[in-house]
């Protein structure tokens, strides 16, 4: 056990992210299929279990192997799976809020999740712009999760917003357009510098090739946190503006989803895709596309494209349920 504290990997909480994803939009998806929706709630409490199940290790290693999870911190790879654990908080706020309808306690994960989301886009940049030098083959889809966790702030935090009044409602306005602001405008240069790393270098390692699923993130997220924001936001009087650019952002997607699927197939033909924790970067960034594909067509009134999401919703329940299982097997035969 004490080994295992010690090489606690900070990427176990996508695990908790994926899984919250997979409740929404069952949550979403229950208008089709009514069962999804006791499912949703089934996942809420399961994710809320692994939350806090996994919290104890990953507080114990900071308490007795500081300099190992120092180590990690200032790793220009392995440092940017830290912001997990502040969006997993993010994503449980918004089960909470959406799914349980229990305010007090989506506001009890998204207000520190929220603050510990921030801190850590600001900390992980500053550790890579003050080093020396970064390898090209360190930089991953994995440097989109700062970003990311800006943008799943509104996830929860448009739906909260009415819960305040006077100066801090007017505070939760800020911070939720800060950090879709913020985090829009950091996954725009840091696409950049992924595109540019997966052109001008050899192909990820196969033990993290699933992170070009992360790209379907910050455009699934985006595209949601977008319409959740505009409908929350009683001072904008025109919205379709709003509406339009979200379904161009998830028009993207569409691109970012074949390529995904297409570069998995040449893992799986070319190289190998062997288990490891990466394959939770499957689930979430799937997840919040899915829902954005349900948002979109249900916004705006397309129903292929609700339908199209629907498709790929079971698409990502068998993901999540092979993850699931294959994770299970890794911690019990470790």
């Amino acid at each position: 056990m004490k080994a295992n504290i010690k090489d606690f990997a900070p990427s176990w909480f996508a695990s908790v992210m994926g899984t919250g994803a997979l409740a929404l939009v069952s949550k979403a998806y229950s208008s089709k299929l009514p069962a999804l929706s006791e499912f949703a709630e089934f996942l809420v409490y399961l994710n809320t279990l692994l939350f806090f199940v996994l919290l104890v290790p990953w507080l114990l290693r900071w308490v007795k192997h500081t300099e190992n999870a120092l180590s990690d911190l200032k790793h220009p790879m392995v440092s940017h799976f830290y912001g997990t654990i502040a969006v997993a908080m993010l994503v449980l706020s918004a089960d909470y809020l959406l799914i349980l309808k229990k305010t007090a306690i989506a506001k009890a994960f998204w207000i520190p999740g929220t603050a510990l989301t921030i801190f850590f886009a600001l900390l992980i940049p500053y550790l890579m712009f003050v080093e020396k030098e970064i390898d090209l083959k360190a930089v991953t889809p994995a440097w989109f999760i700062p970003p990311v966790g800006l943008i799943v702030i509104p996830l929860g935090g448009s739906g909260l917003i009415s819960s305040f009044s006077g100066a801090v409602k007017d505070i939760a306005y800020a911070v939720n357009y800060f950090a879709w602001g913020a985090g829009f405008f950091l996954y725009l240069g840091l696409f950049a510098i992924v595109f540019f790393r997966l052109i001008r270098h050899e192909p990820m390692p196969s033990g993290i090739a699933p992170a070009i699923w992360i790209n379907l993130g910050p455009i699934g997220a985006g595209t949601s946190t977008l319409y959740a924001l505009v409908k929350t936001s009683e001072f904008l009087t025109v919205k379709e503006p709003f509406f339009a650019f979200g379904l161009i952002f998830w028009g993207f997607g569409v691109w970012w989803l074949a390529m995904a699927i297409i570069m998995t197939l040449y893992y799986i033909r070319k190289l190998t895709l062997p288990y490891s924790l990466a394959w939770w970067a499957f689930i979430f960034p799937l997840g919040a596309y899915v829902s954005a594909t349900h948002n979109v067509g249900t916004t705006l009134g397309i129903s292929v494209i609700d339908s199209f999401g629907f498709a790929l919703y079971w698409l990502l329940l068998v993901m999540w349920l092979v993850t699931g299982v294959k994770t299970v097997k890794h911690v019990l035969l470790e």
